[in-house]
C-alpha cells in the first residue's frame, strides 16, 4: 500500500553488474513537495539509482513506487508527470533550441506549446537562443536548455543531476531561485544529485548519503552538520566519502 505522504518509495533496491552491486539494497522515501538531495562520490550509485527511478534501467531486485504507481509495472502512467535534467545528457545537436523543445513538447502532448516554450525560454533567459543550433551552445547554455526541457510539462516530480553545472554564480543563483519558486507554485517534489554542497544546504530539506552502492546516512542538512560536528555539508560530504565504515 503506497504512502500518500511520499512521492517516491524505494524498497530493498539492488542493481548488479557482473557480480558487482552498483546499488546494494537501498531503501528510502522522498516526501511530497520536498527537495531531497542524493549525495555521494563518483561511483557511489547515484546515477544508477536515478536511472532506475526513470525506468531506463531495470533493477536486479527491489521495488520502486512513484506517485503511488509501481514504476516497474506502470512506467507509462508516470512519465508525463515527471521529468529529468542532466548537463551530461545531450539533446540533438543539429536541431535548434526551439526545435528540440518542440519535439519534446509534442512527446508530452502539451497544449499551447508555442506559448509554453516562450514562457519557459523567458524564465530561463533562453529567448535569444531559440533559433540557435543546440550543438553551437556553450556548456552553461546547454544546461539551461536541459532545464527548460525538463520543466516544459510542469512535472510533479523533477529529477535533477547537477542542475547548475557549468553556470556562472549569478546564473546559478537565478536558476536555484526559479526552481524554488516553481516548487512553491506547483507543490512539485525534487530529487537533486549535486556535488555543490552550498546548493544542497540552500535547497534540500532532506539528504541521502550514498557510498559504494549503499545508503550510509540521511537526514536534514543542518542535522547532519551537527551530528558530524562539522561547519558545513561540504565537510560532512568529505568525512563520509573518506570513511570506509558503513554508518547505517
Amino acid at each position: 500500500m503506497s504512502d500518500r505522504q511520499h512521492i517516491i518509495e524505494v524498497e530493498c533496491l539492488y542493481k548488479t553488474f557482473e557480480k558487482i552491486n552498483a546499488v546494494d539494497g537501498i531503501s528510502f522515501k522522498v516526501r511530497k513537495g520536498s527537495t531531497t538531495a542524493l549525495l555521494g562520490g563518483n561511483g557511489a550509485g547515484k546515477t544508477t539509482t536515478i536511472t532506475m527511478l526513470l525506468g531506463l534501467l531495470i533493477p536486479t531486485s527491489g521495488s520502486i513506487t512513484i506517485l503511488g504507481e509501481d514504476m516497474l509495472q506502470h512506467r507509462y502512467r508516470l512519465l508525463h508527470r515527471m521529468n529529468f535534467s542532466s548537463p551530461y545528457v545531450d539533446l540533438p545537436q543539429r536541431l535548434s533550441v526551439k526545435e528540440n523543445l518542440t519535439v519534446y513538447g509534442h512527446l508530452y502532448r502539451l497544449p499551447k506549446l508555442k506559448a509554453r516554450i516562450a514562457e519557459i525560454a523567458e524564465a530561463l533567459d533562453l529567448s535569444d537562443l531559440l533559433d540557435r543550433r543546440y550543438g553551437r551552445l556553450s556548456a552553461g547554455q546547454k544546461t539551461r536548455v536541459s532545464l527548460a526541457k525538463a520543466l516544459l510539462n510542469k512535472p510533479e516530480l523533477l529529477l535533477l543531476d547537477e542542475p547548475t553545472a557549468s553556470l556562472d554564480p549569478d546564473t546559478a543563483d537565478s536558476i536555484r531561485s526559479y526552481l524554488e519558486q516553481y516548487q512553491r507554485d506547483t507543490g512539485a517534489s525534487i530529487l537533486l544529485a549535486s556535488h555543490n554542497m552550498a546548493e544542497v544546504e540552500r535547497m534540500a530539506d532532506d539528504v541521502i548519503m550514498m557510498r559504494q552502492g549503499r545508503i550510509v546516512d540521511s537526514g536534514a542538512p543542518e542535522m547532519l552538520v551537527e551530528k558530524y560536528g562539522k561547519r558545513s555539508m561540504e565537510e560532512v560530504f568529505i568525512d563520509i566519502a573518506r570513511n570506509n565504515e558503513v554508518i547505517a
